[in-house]
């Protein structure tokens, strides 16, 4: 307060001291405020071109593009596109007149990145959702069809991808650089805005000086010797003390800073690939130091180390690389201390069990896989070198010995020998059959089988194997080793044929248990696949405990026999090993039904290859009767089937078969197909005026059906039309049509041709076609003959007279044909005992009446008889009401007469029923 408020003052210094402090207060309110609120500070204005909001719009639109892309959400990508082309189309105009019509080079590389990402995810997207697989469908086509306008622009970008990505991060730096330049403008108005108002004052206490000068020097020298500390602090701001609380510049530069500074980071980290938060409670568990400076180490602390690093396994928190590296920086300080062999295969294994964990659930990467068969050869080679050294998982933890010979350690190196091989299945089940992917990851089939070779010696040399673990790597050799065909092999049987004759009787001895001296397996240096699975089945029929293993290498053994054409060995095999009989019942076990099918198909193809017709139907009926081939063989999934539920879908994919396994479908379905119709063509004709008891094969006589009900049929393409053509043509006997719609360059291009001998083949089919076409002609015209030669049908059919004889003696003998044959004329001399086909039409007439009658007799007696008048059989008592007494009154008037009624009712006539008579029912017995 100023000194002059406590003098005495005259009314006319009151009265302008009066008018001056209401100056004062009448200019008080008008003067801007002494600070800005944070609202105030914070609120900006920015005046932006048209170009600008559509590029801000365009720039908005990618980012949220690009988000979706790494979560590989499709539906909402799909949106997003839709949206980029709408904002592109309202931007056109402001392009064509400011940039004349030059396509923004960031518009182009997200177009680009959109179609790698449709073709990169493309191939995958049978394991996406449904809804996630359609968009990507639908915005594949829509993709393709906008990027046509685009094609030169994409196509430079392609090749000069470097250019677009200056503008980027140019445009990048400029849009980041927005909201420093805007802080920096708001700094600057406020900053103007606060000297005004600091002038402004300035002024005022300027004027309220010169109105009072000598109070204003008491005033002065009273605040000076009252309080020198403010005077000093109120000299800073030049005697305006609203200066002094108005918001000082320093805060807002330091508040400045750090806004910029939040600018830098989140660019830095767009760059890098995105801004990352950390959340809480998630964070990895820090990597564990190995051992101290200067500790000691011996087998004792590697020991204990190891067991210690592989307790992370698991847990949460814990990243598998960094437990990978951890145990390949122990098997490197084994190797500089030099701490044996033992300890390292103990590391090996442990390494080996975290890249297992570190692959993905679907299958392993490559680079781990190729870490992983590196690792499997380095431990077979110790395991070579050492053969002192045990290795069994029945050794105990606390008995283990790493340092003092003989070297224990547990530990099963045929674990990770199985798990290798579902690696390796997995892997080719999730590449594409028909990609370079696929052929590149079976290259690896042979590094497979050959660290498996050198597994198997291991063991067979071990003087402590175990006989079910040789069983494990047998059924492991074998399943790389049945469903190889070796042309050799098929040489070999035509010049052993007393070898292979022999087979049935050794294989008798050896599921007896005999002749065990023979299942020890030999050096198969020189020995064929087939000798080679021989030995290994041998040792498993008699050494396995778990029957498992046992049924697997029985299968494998026939598929490999019917495989090479060895008919009779396969079946007798499949049929003592009574596994039709058991495998339906072990439905838990897919891996044993699935080869039981694959056996009995390669069965009846090769049944088919040695003309058993009747035994490859019967093969082939079961697997093709409800139309699930792929399914049944693991070889995919048929369309028509309904939804399975995720984890349903996850196991059948699991069980799925390579597809260098696969038995064509087509081959399987024509050869059923050709033998449905050499039997069922003859057996039609046989029955072509009587009801067949049984249809030998009722989805082949279905497709007859429909083809005959069809008013048009044309030329026929598919291979089923193919045979129900031939079908057609062999009904009337015209066995050269029959053989030309069979066997021709189409047929052979899609299925004869993948048979080994496919001459030999299509020679016992066209011979086959011609007799089924002599017996389907007897059949049809013998009606027509008294007599007919030979030789005459020899000719007609193109077959030799010896045949012919024996098809017809067959006929003969099966009461199939009522003839006889005269030896010395070489004639069929028929005996006409077959009615015609009037009467034959006149018979089943007379039974399907007779059918009816019996029908509507029943119906009429149960709705006229009362409960409970049936016999045992299902008939009506008609002595119920006599042997009660309760008679009819018809019957009792008949009585009084002259023993009409009895006469009435022998014959059939009831009272209740008047006009209406029947005819007298004889028992079923003697009908027939």
């Amino acid at each position: 307060m100023s000194g002059r408020f406590f003098k005495h003052l005259s009314d006319t210094e009151s009265e302008s001291e009066d008018s001056e402090e209401e100056v004062i207060q009448t200019k008080a309110p008008i003067q801007p405020t002494y600070g800005m609120s944070d609202d105030e500070e914070e609120t900006k204005r920015v005046v932006r071109t048209a170009k600008e909001k559509h590029y801000d719009e365009l720039n908005n639109i990618i980012k949220l593009i690009r988000n979706h892309k790494k979560i590989k959400d499709v539906s909402k990508l799909l949106s997003g596109f839709e949206d980029l082309t709408r904002a592109f189309q309202k931007a056109k105009t402001v392009i064509d007149r400011e940039e004349n019509g030059k396509i923004p080079k960031f518009y182009i590389r997200t177009l680009a990145e959109l179609e790698d990402f449709v073709n990169e995810n493309w191939e995958d997207r049978k394991n996406m959702n449904k809804n996630n697989s359609k968009s990507l469908t639908t915005m594949r086509q829509k993709l393709r069809k906008y990027n046509k306008d685009f094609e030169q622009e994409i196509s430079d970008y392609r090749e000069n991808p470097e250019d677009i990505e200056d503008e980027k991060d140019s445009e990048v730096e400029e849009s980041d650089s927005d909201d420093s330049r805007d802080i920096r403008l708001s700094h600057e108005r406020t900053k103007s805005v606060d000297e005004d108002s600091i002038a402004r004052n300035k002024i005022q206490d300027s004027k309220d000086d010169g109105g009072s000068g000598s109070d204003s020097d008491d005033s002065i020298d009273w605040d000076i010797s009252s309080d020198s500390d403010s005077s000093d602090s109120d000299d800073d701001y030049g005697g305006n003390l609203a200066a002094k609380f108005l918001k000082k510049d320093t805060d807002k530069d330091k508040e400045i800073k750090k806004r910029e500074k939040k600018v830098k980071e989140r660019k830095k980290k767009e760059d890098e690939g995105g801004e990352w938060t950390t959340v809480e409670g998630s964070q990895a568990a820090e990597k564990p130091k190995m051992f101290a400076k200067d500790a000691e180490i011996n087998h004792q602390v590697m020991a204990k180390k190891l067991i210690e690093v592989m307790a992370m396994r698991g847990k949460k928190r814990v990243d598998r690389l960094d437990q990978i590296d951890m145990l390949n920086e122990l098997l490197t300080i084994n190797r500089q201390n030099n701490f044996g062999p033992a300890l390292e295969v103990k590391i090996l294994l442990g390494l080996q069990s975290a890249l297992t964990d570190y692959g993905s659930s679907s299958c392993m990467k490559v680079d781990v896989w190729r870490k992983y068969l590196d690792n499997m050869d380095l431990l077979i080679e110790l395991l070579n070198a050492n053969p002192e050294m045990a290795i069994s998982e029945t050794i105990p933890e606390d008995q283990e010995s790493f340092q003092n010979l003989p070297y224990k350690v547990q530990g099963c190196i045929l674990t990770w020998i199985e798990k290798m091989d579902e690696e390796f299945v997995k892997m080719l089940q999730v590449c594409d059959a028909h990609s370079p992917d696929y052929i590149e990851r079976l290259r690896d089939e042979i590094r497979v089988v050959d660290i498996i070779e050198r597994v198997r010696k291991y063991l067979e040399n071990a003087t402590h194997a175990i006989p079910q673990d040789l069983c494990r790597v047998y059924i492991l050799t074998i399943d790389y080793l049945y469903y190889k065909f070796d042309s050799k092999i098929v040489e070999m049987r035509d010049q052993a044929k007393e070898k292979i004759t022999n087979h049935t009787y050794r294989i008798n001895m050896l599921f007896k248990g005999q002749n065990e001296e023979d299942c020890i397996p030999k050096d198969d240096a020189d020995l064929s696949s087939l000798e080679i699975i021989d030995r290994l089945c041998k040792y498993i029929y008699v050494h396995d405990q778990t029957e498992r293993i046992r049924k697997l290498a029985i299968l494998c053994q026939v598929y490999n026999y019917a495989l090479h054409d060895c008919w009779f060995e396969s079946r007798d095999l499949m049929l003592m090993s009574c596994l039709p009989s058991t495998i339906l019942n072990h439905k838990s076990d897919i891996q044993l039904q699935v080869l039981y099918n694959r056996a009995l198909v390669q069965l009846g193809l090769c049944a088919f290859r040695h003309g058993h017709i009747q035994e490859a139907h019967s093969s082939l009926l079961d697997i093709l009767l409800k139309g699930r081939v792929r399914e049944l063989l693991a070889q995919g999934f048929n369309n028509k089937t309904v939804e399975r539920s995720p984890e349903q879908a996850k196991l059948e994919k699991r069980c799925q078969i390579p597809f260098h396994k696969h038995i064509n479908v087509d081959l399987i379905e024509c050869v059923y197909l050709v033998s449905s119709m050499l039997l069922e063509i003859p057996d039609v004709a046989s029955n072509e005026f009587s009801v067949r008891k049984k249809l030998i094969s009722r989805s082949f006589f279905n497709q007859l059906r429909k083809n005959e009900e069809q008013p048009l049929v044309g030329v026929p393409e598919a291979m089923r039309e193919h045979v129900v053509a031939a079908s057609k043509a062999m009904r009337i006997g015209n066995w050269k049509q029959c053989q030309d719609y069979i066997i021709n360059e189409k047929m052979n291009a899609k299925v004869w041709n993948f048979f080994y001998n496919a001459d030999n083949v299509r020679a016992m089919l066209s011979q086959k076609i011609r007799e089924e076409s002599l017996r389907t002609y007897l059949f049809t015209y013998s009606h027509v003959y008294d007599s007919i030669s030979i030789d005459t049908l020899a000719e007609m059919f193109s077959i030799e007279s010896a045949t012919v004889h024996s098809q017809i003696s067959k006929m003969i003998i099966n009461e199939e044909l009522m003839a006889s044959l005269d030896e010395p004329t070489r004639t069929v001399v028929m005996h006409r005992t077959e009615p015609s086909r009037i009467q034959s039409l006149a018979l089943q007439l007379a039974d399907k009446v007779h059918m009816l009658l019996e029908y509507n007799e029943r119906l009429w007696e149960l709705k006229m008889t009362p409960l409970g008048h049936f016999n045992q059989g299902g008939r009506y008592d008609r002595n119920f009401q006599n042997r009660t007494g309760n008679r009819r009154d018809g019957q009792r008037q008949g009585t009084r007469g002259q023993g009409g009624g009895n006469r009435q009712n022998r014959g059939g006539y009831y009272p209740d029923r008047p006009n209406r008579e029947r005819r007298h029912r004889q028992p079923q017995t003697a009908r027939e």
